[in-house]
C-alpha cells in the first residue's frame, strides 16, 4: 500500500471545466499525444498538491519536446472513436440523453464512444449473448424482437434519438432481446470498459449522462407497468364475460 501512494497521480482541468483523473503518467502521456492535454492545460499532481500548466510538469517536459519534433510514442493504441470519425458534438443533440449537456461536455463525451455503421437487416445484438455495451441511435431505425414458439415477436421499434442495451452496460449480463437494423443506421457505441474509464477519469461528466439515462429508464418502467395493468384489466374483463 505504501508503494501505491508513491505512484505519481495527476488530474487534468479540461476545457469543459471538468477535472479528469486521477490518472497515472502513461495515461497523461497518451492525452498529450491526442492533444487532450496541451502546454497550457492545468495539471494537478497529487504528490505535490499543486496545480500548474502542463508545460511546467517535469515528467512532461521531454514529451512536449518530442511532440514538437514529431509524433509522440503512445503507451497504448486506442481504438477508433467517434472523434476520429469526425463526429461533431452538435450531432449528439439528436440523442435524447444528451439534450441537457453543453457543447464542451459533448465534445469531451465523444471521446468515449465509437461510431458503428449498420446495414439494413444486419444484426446488432443477439438474445442471450454477452452484453458489454449500450448503443444510441444517431441515424436510422432498428427493432428489438424475441422468438416465441419459433416466430418473431416485435418488442419495440428503436428510432433516431433513442438507445438500447443500457442494462448490459451496467451489469454486463446476457442480452434480453435480438436487435436488427430495419434500415441503414448509424449508432454510437459506449462499451463497459469505455464507460468505466469515463467514471474513473471524469465522474462529473458521467453524472449528467447517468441522470438522463435514469430518467429514460424510469419512463420505460412506468410505460411497461401501465401496459401490464391494462393487460390484466383486459383479461379480467374478458373473463367476466365468458
Amino acid at each position: 500500500m505504501e508503494t501505491d501512494r508513491n505512484i505519481p497521480l495527476y488530474r487534468v482541468w479540461g476545457a469543459d471545466n471538468v477535472a479528469y483523473g486521477p490518472v497515472e503518467l502513461p495515461t497523461l502521456v497518451n492525452w498529450v499525444s491526442d492533444d487532450r492535454v496541451t502546454k497550457d492545460t492545468w495539471v494537478f499532481q497529487d504528490l505535490t498538491g499543486t496545480w500548474q500548466p502542463a508545460s511546467k510538469v517535469q515528467d512532461l517536459n521531454t514529451i512536449f519536446a518530442r511532440k514538437e519534433r514529431g509524433p509522440v510514442p503512445s503507451p497504448a493504441t486506442p481504438g477508433p472513436g467517434a472523434k476520429e470519425h469526425g463526429l461533431r458534438p452538435a450531432a449528439l443533440r439528436r440523442v435524447k440523453v444528451f439534450a441537457e449537456m453543453d457543447e464542451k461536455q459533448l465534445d469531451s463525451f465523444v471521446q468515449y464512444m465509437e461510431v458503428i455503421h449498420c446495414r439494413q437487416f444486419s444484426s446488432v445484438v443477439n438474445k442471450d449473448s454477452h452484453g458489454d455495451a449500450m448503443y444510441l441511435v444517431l441515424e436510422g431505425e432498428l427493432r428489438a424482437f424475441t422468438l416465441v414458439d419459433g416466430k418473431e415477436s416485435t418488442l419495440s421499434t428503436i428510432n433516431t434519438g433513442e438507445f438500447f442495451g443500457e442494462i448490459s452496460l451496467l451489469d454486463e449480463g446476457p442480452r434480453s432481446a435480438n436487435v436488427v437494423a430495419n434500415q441503414d443506421s448509424v449508432l454510437l457505441k459506449i462499451s463497459s470498459a469505455a464507460f468505466q474509464h469515463l467514471v474513473n477519469e471524469a465522474p462529473a461528466l458521467a453524472l449528467p449522462f447517468l441522470l438522463a439515462l435514469s430518467r429514460s429508464v424510469v419512463a420505460r418502467v412506468r410505460t411497461l407497468t401501465k401496459r401490464y395493468e391494462d393487460s390484466i384489466h383486459f383479461s379480467r374483463t374478458l373473463g367476466s364475460k365468458l
